[in-house]
């Protein structure tokens, strides 16, 4: 198996740091990218990062990903969270290692953001603690692949 661990990002992640900072925060993706590879490394693990605004091309990347045999995949999919079956089946079709996450806790916000479509094929989800929650997912994941 791969050593490498997908770091993909849905809709609007790309306007992080610009994006309503006092929700999501004043880092930009690459800021947490960045740190999500220094941290990888110290496991031996390469970070691949992908951002599309297009739901098509996020399950592209998890396509692409088991092909690649990566190794597992921190998943923030931002609006696609609570709409994609798309995104949900390609996760259940390739049987990657995910662990959702999101800056906000998505269960205090409105009633449609507490839904997610993704968590049930997920091995874990992690909301609520901003740049923090990608650095506990990626923690999880991979204690979850080196056990």
């Amino acid at each position: 198996m791969a050593r490498e661990i997908l770091v993909l990002n849905g809709a609007n992640l790309n306007l992080l740091g610009t994006r309503e900072p006092e929700v999501y925060g004043a880092d930009t993706l690459d800021d947490i990218v960045d740190e999500l590879s220094r941290i990888a490394a110290d496991s031996s693990y390469d970070v691949r990062a992908v951002q599309s605004n297009h739901e098509g091309e996020l399950v592209d990347a998890l396509h692409d990903a088991a092909r690649r045999e990566t190794a597992g995949v921190v998943l923030n999919p931002g609006a696609y969270t609570h709409t994609s079956i798309a995104l949900r089946d390609a996760i259940s079709g390739t049987g990657l290692a995910v662990v959702e996450t999101h800056l906000s806790n998505v269960h205090a916000r409105e009633s449609f953001r507490q839904t997610s479509l993704i968590s049930a094929v997920c091995l874990g989800v992690v909301v609520g603690f901003g740049r923090t929650s990608y650095r506990l997912a990626l923690d999880a994941l991979i204690s979850h692949l080196d056990d």
